[in-house]
């Protein structure tokens, strides 16, 4: 399958995560990381800690406005695809994934904002079998782009 996948993170406080969203990019064949809110970007040294080298070879920009990126990304025919859980989620293991898609992240305690949320095609949910319901936002992202590159 040579499905396209960019990555789009939504202020992302850990800096830690965002080298973590390099290092799952890498693995997972993402062809570029988006960046916007207070999410920090590299050169940073607690990005390099987990991404290993990841940030110098994945192309990444950092973006102001990010529904206009959203909306230029479906022009291009990417599926806006976010990780969050609400009503309209739907479990990713039963979600059909499309060849171009974009999958939106959201701040470890928030989430995804509503703004961001409206302009996805697409809600998914990684279900949870324990007491908690929901994942630290890099180990989520690992597993949504696992599913999503198949």
């Amino acid at each position: 399958m040579n499905r396209k996948i960019i990555l789009l993170a939504h202020n992302i406080r850990s800096l830690l995560n965002v080298g973590s969203f390099f290092r799952s990019s890498d693995c997972f064949g993402v062809e570029k990381i988006i960046f916007s809110g207070y999410t920090g970007i590299p050169p940073r040294r607690e990005i390099s800690k987990t991404a290993i080298g990841a940030e110098e070879w994945i192309p990444w920009e950092k973006v102001e406005d990010p529904i206009k990126k959203i909306k230029d990304l479906k022009k291009e025919g990417y599926k806006i695809v976010s990780l969050e859980i609400n009503n309209e989620s739907t479990n990713i293991n039963n979600y059909k994934v499309s060849d171009k898609v974009c999958l939106i992240l959201g701040n470890e305690i928030l989430g995804v904002p509503k703004e961001m949320l409206e302009e996805s095609d697409d809600i998914i949910y990684i279900p949870m079998l324990g007491k908690k319901s929901s994942l630290n936002v890099s180990v989520a992202a690992g597993i949504a782009l696992n599913c999503l590159s198949k």
